[in-house]
């Protein structure tokens, strides 16, 4: 069995497509966690310990229960419409958005859009962020004037997981 792959899987459920097994998720984003690995179950070998094993193992701290463990949710990234009960924060006065060297010049162009999903994610450290870029061939950092944003009226929204979150990021206000 491959923890890994099994993780993919969850991920592929509460953020994009929870129909894929069957079961539908909450307002919130939250699931049943009995749904859920009934679900998973017929596919790949899964139960709650391995279900509680992959949250708590993690890296980048994709998932949350609920305080009894029966639901479960992703805290970021989802491209269906859910409201993950995100509270306002004031930012950093810089945070990094690390991509790939091909999209530079579009971002250039029209700044951070969050394409598929409900925000753009942004990094709070520059190392994190090259991580990120990794991921998409040769590493760009792009520095995010959040602060200055956040001053003239935009807001900002930081996951249990670190990650920050904003609606889009106009180019007016990136740096590389």
């Amino acid at each position: 069995m491959n923890l890994k792959d099994t993780s993919k899987f969850i991920s592929l459920i509460l953020r994009h497509k929870p129909e894929t097994i069957g079961i539908t998720l909450d307002e919130y984003g939250w699931a049943d966690v009995d749904e859920l690995i009934a679900g998973i179950s017929k596919t790949r070998p899964i139960d709650r310990a391995i279900l509680e094993q992959i949250v708590a193992e993690d890296e980048k701290q994709r998932y949350s229960f609920n305080e009894d463990h029966t639901l479960i949710r992703a805290n970021q990234g989802h491209s269906i419409p859910v409201d993950v009960e995100l509270e306002e924060k004031e930012p950093p006065e810089f945070l990094y958005h690390g991509t790939g060297e091909k999209y530079v010049a579009s971002i250039e162009a029209q700044g951070l859009i969050p394409k598929s999903r409900l925000y753009v994610h942004l990094s709070p450290d520059a190392d994190t962020a090259r991580r990120v870029g990794q991921r998409h061939g040769k590493p760009v950092i792009f520095v995010v004037k959040s602060g200055e944003m956040y001053r003239d009226g935009i807001k900002f929204y930081q996951s249990v997981n670190g990650v920050w979150l904003v609606k889009e990021v106009s180019n007016r206000y990136l740096d590389l």
